[in-house]
């Protein structure tokens, strides 16, 4: 018998760079907006920029507790002693001015009074009854925040298309702006395919197997902030499915399905999609997840991906989630976290197909490195609970010695 070429069953097959680049060329984002309460566009993204309508901060303020003075009355070379005229709190300025030889008791985040321009902070001077001595070498300006430092009037605060986060719902807070545009939601129907599939919560019968790719995926598309619609299980009837299909298309703008791309006779998927619409793409070279298709119904964009628990969320990752959140309106798409470390284990492997191990990271002291999650099987879900990271091998790749470096992609940030 003659040997195998591994790469050479891969020629065909499009790469996962190139079935990226085909994906997001492809898409765009939704049309249609709304406005919402500034809690409400937590995970949102935002439809139009959020301009400043004020400094921020509004004014002159403390950065610290300390003494508001006047930086031309302090000596050069030696102590100061000045004697303290009033207060500053931060809802409660000082009302009159800073006085030639005076200093003001100021809180953060109070207003600088007027004819102070430097604070010198608490720590740094000793008291004296109703005076405060100050050691030199003070400068102008220090511990004071100065009115739009962080922000000023009329810029842009947060551009359109970022997806808000903590920081941003309390950036657009401390302008006083209530309500913010963001994108409708992206509406997304899934559903899993297979006679073998059985729901949670009864016995097994022979041959079936739980439905947990479905459960997977309303987690990741959960996660983005999708509006989610759950078509269940599809049996592997080709009327079933293209009644499925074409419901999904009227309702929804990306149709998700597990299982029935493959080569196998009950596999329908992909020829539905060919007859109802578009196929852009069938097969990856990528593992796991090589049969994955890609293409359209009406005005539907559907990813059909892999019948294997962990070659869903491989490709879901990998391949979909971008196209998604470039489909939500978000610009520009987060860069994802890579970086190389050495690994613990050997990998066996053979080249041809872009390979996403499971790994786990692991930190001794000041040294990073990786190991294997457990067993690598697509269907072996286990491991991927207990990963952390992506082991990216490259198509070339031909084996990892222990101790060799090799990219890992962490899943804080992917996940």
């Amino acid at each position: 018998m003659p040997k195998q070429n591994p790469a050479a069953d891969t020629r065909d097959l499009l790469s996962v760079a190139d079935a990226r680049r085909m994906i997001l060329d492809s898409v765009s984002a939704v049309v249609g907006r709304e406005y919402v309460t500034v809690r409400a566009a937590l995970g949102r993204v935002l439809a139009a920029d959020v301009v400043a309508p004020c400094n921020v901060p509004s004014h002159d303020n403390s950065a610290m507790d300390g003494y508001a003075m006047r930086t031309a009355d302090l000596a050069a070379g030696d102590d100061t002693v000045l004697p303290v005229a009033g207060t500053a709190f931060a809802g409660r300025p000082f009302a009159g001015a800073v006085g030639p030889g005076q200093a003001i008791r100021i809180m953060t985040g109070a207003p600088i009074p007027q004819g102070a321009d430097t604070v010198v902070m608490q720590e740094a001077v000793r008291r004296d009854g109703g005076r405060i001595v100050v050691p030199p070498g003070q400068e102008t300006g220090q511990n004071v925040r100065r009115a739009g430092e962080d922000l000023v009037q009329g810029t842009v605060a947060v551009a359109a298309g970022t997806r808000c986060g903590p920081a941003q719902l309390g950036l657009i807070a401390s302008l006083g702006i209530a309500e913010v545009a963001v994108r409708r939601r992206l509406r997304v129907a899934f559903f899993s395919t297979g006679d073998e599939i059985a729901p949670i919560g009864r016995p097994l019968a022979p041959g079936e197997v739980y439905d947990s790719n479905r459960y997977t995926l309303f987690g990741a598309l959960s996660r983005l902030g999708c509006d989610l619609l759950d078509m269940g299980v599809v049996a592997d009837d080709p009327a079933s499915l293209e009644g499925a299909l074409r419901d999904a298309s009227l309702a929804a703008d990306v149709i998700v399905t597990s299982g029935g791309v493959s080569v196998g006779e009950a596999d329908f998927v992909r020829d539905l999609m060919s007859r109802m619409g578009e196929v852009a793409f069938w097969t990856l070279a990528i593992k796991p997840g090589k049969p994955m298709a890609f293409g359209r119904i009406g005005d539907a964009v559907l990813f059909g991906l892999p019948g294997n628990p962990v070659a869903v969320l491989v490709t879901f990752y990998q391949v979909v989630q971008d196209a998604l959140l470039q489909m939500m309106g978000v610009s520009p798409l987060p860069a994802a976290q890579r970086f190389h470390v050495p690994c613990e284990m050997a990998i066996r492997r053979q080249p041809g197909r872009r390979e996403f191990v499971r790994g786990r990271l692991l930190r001794d002291g000041g040294r990073l490195a990786v190991t294997l999650a457990g067993a690598q099987g697509s269907g072996v879900l286990r491991s991927m609970s207990e990963a952390d990271c992506f082991i990216v091998l490259p198509e070339d790749c031909a084996g990892v010695r222990p101790g060799d470096a090799v990219l890992v992609e962490p899943f804080a940030g992917l996940v």
